[in-house]
């Protein structure tokens, strides 16, 4: 399989990464149904930790099973799949090279009180289990975020060292912000480029919203209109080296069909490089799920 320039470019962007890392972003970058184009859709599911498995699954049964996630994604044509270590150990040897996996290192858990998560899986593990990426979130604002930027220096390098990527989730809250600022603009793009700053190869961050939280940063950006969605996804991405690194957006709690779309059409229309999408899909029926999914793909390439 001959990899497209625009993945060449992708690549090249990475300039002090071995083969073996770009190796496995070509992995991500050349699969299923947007392979080639610069697009991702990816499926994380870690929502077990995050919320626990009835609030998670109980709307549909059949997604209690890890293999349903991994046939999901692959009958989907996504470009990877994303899970704590349990899941993916759960499928690992009968989905073996169907899919790229990013094994997600870090978990918290709905009854926690301080704002941090716990090492839950190893560089290690990923090598063991074949995955193209490891998976970290950061909270950015978070009187633990110090502790977190160490654990992620360590593990990426430690990870690049035997040729696979990083993914880190950056999700500010704590401290000083406001429920509001932990969507706004401003916050989102600096948690986008604190990301860059610590040497991830794709980055993941929420939809930003207009609001502006940062009293020293609100002059930097009035004058200009950010109502519109598209251009506050430029703005994250050009936080994230002006564009040399990749960067997918969640998709967050379950919402309508035609605002998950509308989603997708923004980030594509910002420059954005996909969507990152676990709970708008497999919560649904298995028809709906592929349905929709299949309207994204086409959104991603410009037909929709």
């Amino acid at each position: 399989m001959s990899i497209t320039p625009t993945v060449k470019a992708i690549l090249d962007k990475y300039e002090s990464d071995n083969p073996g890392v770009k190796t496995n972003l070509a992995r991500i970058l050349m699969q299923g149904r947007l392979g080639g184009t610069g697009k991702l859709i990816i499926l994380p599911v870690d929502q077990g930790f995050e919320h626990g498995p009835a609030r998670s699954f109980s709307v549909n049964p059949a997604a209690y099973d890890p293999h349903y996630h991994y046939q999901l994604a692959i009958d989907a044509g996504l470009s990877a799949y994303a899970a704590p270590l349990g899941p993916l150990e759960a499928g690992a040897a009968t989905f073996a090279g169907q899919i790229p996996t990013i094994l997600k290192v870090n978990s918290s858990n709905s009854w926690a009180t301080s704002i941090d998560q716990a090492v839950t899986g190893t560089v290690d593990d990923a090598l063991r289990l074949g995955c193209a990426a490891i998976g970290f979130t950061i909270y950015p604002g978070s009187d633990n975020i110090f502790e977190m930027m160490e654990e992620i220096r360590e593990m990426s390098a430690e990870a690049k060292a035997v040729g696979i990527a990083t993914v880190i989730w950056s999700y500010p809250r704590g401290g000083k912000l406001s429920k509001d600022g932990e969507l706004a603009l401003d916050v989102g793009a600096y948690a986008a480029h604190m990301a860059a700053l610590l040497g991830a190869h794709i980055i993941k961050v929420k939809l930003p919203s207009a609001h502006i939280e940062q009293k020293d940063a609100k002059p930097m950006y009035e004058g200009s209109d950010w109502s519109a969605q598209a251009d506050r996804v430029r703005h994250v991405v050009q936080s994230c080296f002006a564009g040399r690194r990749i960067v997918v957006f969640s998709g967050g709690a379950a919402k309508g069909a035609d605002a998950v779309y509308q989603d997708a059409r923004d980030i594509r229309d910002g420059g954005g490089n996909g969507s990152i999408i676990g709970r708008n899909t497999f919560q649904r029926p298995r028809d709906e799920a592929l349905a929709m999914l299949d309207k994204l793909v086409g959104i991603y390439k410009g037909a929709e």
